[in-house]
């Protein structure tokens, strides 16, 4: 994941910040308790393509 890339890209549901999680290949909103997939090293930033956070990961156990 290109640093810069991460530095300006954004929640689409909320505008906030994302947490690169590299051994899951995932951007997760915590605010929103969504990740969101890094698929061919491209973020797949559509709602819809998000999974949903358990509930350890929203307390950043994982």
């Amino acid at each position: 994941m290109n640093p810069k890339l991460l530095e300006i890209l954004v929640c689409p549901v909320c505008k906030g910040p994302l947490e690169w999680k590299k051994s899951a290949h995932e951007l997760v909103c915590r605010a929103c308790r969504l990740a969101y997939p890094i698929r061919d090293d491209i973020p797949v930033m559509l709602p819809e393509d998000a999974r949903p956070l358990e509930p350890d990961e929203i307390h950043g156990k994982s």
